[in-house]
């Protein structure tokens, strides 16, 4: 796909660097870098390239071992909670493969792995409600 075409005809009508930016909201410098492309390799020069991108730090092999570990509670695998979360994966990461990985970074092979987040149920609140109806059952009724 080539990037910049449009905007190096503005910019050759007269529009600044900075005015294309705004009209397409991007950043000034990624034009004026379009721009020193063209000039250096014409249209060639803003065709884009293959991006590659950082190479994982984990294995093929690593990640399918905790895409497993996730499918079963953090207590089966040595963890002291009852939950997966960011900080728990990256912790359970860093005792099983000697690798820091920050919690952001776990979060998003949460939505990778297309894992749920499962929240604990809220049984704090039913605790008095149960309470109260046994305690209701206990009272005597009175006959006012």
């Amino acid at each position: 796909m080539i990037t910049g075409c449009m905007e190096c005809c503005w910019l050759a009508q007269g529009m600044t660097c900075l005015e294309v930016a705004r009209l397409l909201g991007d950043a000034p410098r990624s034009i004026e870098y379009w721009v020193h492309r063209f000039e250096r390799k014409g249209l060639a020069g803003l065709k884009e390239g293959e991006r590659t991108g950082r190479p994982s730090r984990l294995s093929e092999k690593q990640i399918k071992e905790i895409n497993r570990v996730l499918r079963a509670r953090p207590s089966d695998a040595g963890m002291k909670v009852n939950l997966w979360d960011g900080k728990t994966l990256s912790a359970w990461i860093q005792k099983s493969f000697k690798l820091e990985l920050g919690t952001r970074q776990c979060q998003r092979m949460f939505r990778e792995f297309k894992f749920r987040l499962r929240k604990p149920r809220a049984l704090y609140w039913r605790r008095p409600i149960r309470l109260a109806r046994k305690l209701i059952k206990k009272t005597p009724k009175s006959n006012a």
